[in-house]
């Protein structure tokens, strides 16, 4: 939906040349890909609303084969697939072969994995910018010393500081287009937690920001190691993390919104993690 304004349009729908809610930015959606937009507005309520990347692959990038020529409104089918002898370079990648969700989970077992995911343990990844990423967020003084990771809740003491650690492990080898991506800065984002929005439909989470940009060194090999001190925490709030390979930034730090027809998806990476609670006693 890139078009512009009509009478399908929902009220209040006004795309301009910077934003627009059904576009993509750095290969994310709207939705997640906006500092303060509607993930954020669901987690200032204090939802445990998880993002994961998605697998969905109908039609092979490279494959030789394109669909049938059927009328799939008259017969319900497209017919078999004709091999056409020359690689289609519009489709979907394998499962996993671009987009990847990184998972916590105590095995490789279905139990384990979906376990994992409903706990919100879960990194959505683009181009394998990462192979890994741990975080830890405890408090300093009285409350939960050990602390939580991606998808928990932890609590704190007011008026006491909350410690966050973030472990990156970089791309370690090259991804599906040959290229070993560099990781170049790591976002740490963190918003008020508010309870529920007076208007519903407002989709917006202003107090939430980016409270500190960690940049990766070019030299950087094997895992990187960053930390951040909530000091003096009189409120309940959460916090995420994002990174980016730097190639398409706004003068902010922010992606940029994709370009129709000539976006190259493995020059402009991100990823996003899911974020952690601190409630305040």
């Amino acid at each position: 939906y890139d078009g512009s304004p009509n009478q399908d349009s929902f009220p209040g729908f006004a795309p301009t040349a910077t934003e627009n809610p059904y576009r993509t930015y750095g290969g994310f959606d709207w939705m997640t890909a906006k500092v303060g937009g509607l993930w954020d507005s669901l987690l200032a309520e204090g939802r445990p609303w998880w993002v994961t990347a998605t697998s969905d692959s109908h039609r092979v990038h490279l494959d030789t084969h394109k669909q049938g020529t059927g009328d799939h409104n008259t017969t319900g089918s497209k017919g078999a697939p004709v091999d056409t002898g020359v690689p289609q370079v519009e489709n979907d990648y394998w499962p996993g072969f671009y987009s990847s969700t990184l998972v916590g989970a105590d095995s490789k077992s279905y139990v384990d994995v979906m376990r994992g995911m409903q706990a919100g343990k879960v990194v959505a990844v683009h181009g394998r910018i990462i192979d890994g990423i741990s975080l830890r967020v405890r408090s300093l003084g009285e409350g939960d010393n050990r602390g939580v990771t991606i998808g928990g809740r932890t609590f704190v003491r007011r008026g006491q500081d909350v410690e966050v650690v973030i472990e990156v492990d970089l791309a370690r080898g090259a991804n599906f287009a040959g290229v070993v991506p560099r990781l170049a800065k790591v976002d740490l984002i963190a918003g008020p937690v508010t309870g529920p929005a007076a208007d519903r439909d407002a989709f917006s989470a202003p107090a939430t920001k980016v409270v500190k940009s960690f940049e990766v060194a070019r030299t950087a090999r094997g895992t990187v190691k960053f930390t951040h001190t909530f000091r003096g925490v009189e409120g309940a709030f959460y916090l995420r993390l994002r990174g980016s390979d730097g190639n398409r930034l706004t003068s902010d730090g922010h992606p940029v919104m994709d370009v129709i027809g000539a976006a190259d998806p493995w020059s402009d990476l991100w990823f996003y993690a899911n974020p952690v609670f601190v409630d305040v006693i």
